[in-house]
């Protein structure tokens, strides 16, 4: 080959491995978001999901940014800690049935814009008492969010029937934005108060604490991610 040649395939070769180490490097960087949040499914695949924000069975009553699947994402230690969990609920005839975990934040962003638009269709469903406008000003609705740090989990406790399962009775329904569903309302009756406190206990043994104005809502007390806020889509 003559040497101008030569060059001239070298220089194609070295253009083509750039691109290919920049396409590399693209893959690296969603692999290493991918490397540090987990599907709960290869950790804990017997616990239940309900993945409420992939669908439009939710407050904004629509697909949020960022949930492209119903599919549950976690900081390894988390998804570890809440194996643990499910292993003592099942002991006991139980499981646990997860409706949202690691939460992108361009799914915070969507919330908040809902907060702020006119859009009044779930109020009866999801927050009856309280005024849109209250949503974000007393936290309900917030920014940023502790599910983007990927050791947030909102959770209940469920029996299993007939292939599916029925939650316990905890006094509201997920995601109900009113004093009701504190934790310590008294507005429910004692058996919910009842359930309410063995969902806590159960999580507070493997290592997660509690957050008082939501019964479902936990975070593992010693996340690997507290300064982190993760944005990579669920898929």
């Amino acid at each position: 080959m003559a040497l101008a040649g030569f060059v001239k395939a070298r220089q194609g070769t070295l253009r083509t491995g750039g691109a290919l180490l920049a396409l590399a490097g693209t893959a690296l960087l969603a692999g290493c978001h991918r490397g540090e949040l987990v599907a709960l499914e290869t950790i804990a695949p017997s616990v239940r999901q309900q993945m409420r924000y992939a669908g439009s069975a939710n407050f904004v009553g629509a697909p949020i940014d960022g949930y492209r699947a119903p599919r549950c994402w976690l900081a390894e230690p988390a998804a570890r800690a809440l194996a643990g969990a499910q292993a003592e609920a099942a002991a006991e005839g139980l499981t646990l049935l997860v409706y949202d975990c690691y939460r992108p934040k361009r799914a915070v962003r969507h919330f908040v814009r809902w907060a702020a638009s006119d859009d009044q269709a779930t109020k009866e469903d999801y927050y009856p008492r309280v005024s849109k406008r209250e949503l974000l000003l007393h936290g309900y609705v917030a920014e940023p969010s502790a599910h983007s740090r990927g050791s947030t989990v909102d959770v209940t406790l469920a029996r299993p029937c007939n292939g599916g399962v029925v939650p316990l009775d905890m006094g509201t329904r997920h995601d109900f934005f009113d004093p009701s569903a504190h934790y310590a309302s008294t507005e429910v009756t004692p058996l919910q108060r009842a359930n309410r406190r063995r969902l806590r206990e159960l999580m507070e043994r493997h290592g997660f604490r509690a957050y008082d104005a939501e019964w479902w809502h936990f975070t593992l007390a010693d996340e690997p991610y507290p300064d982190r806020q993760f944005d990579v889509p669920i898929e």
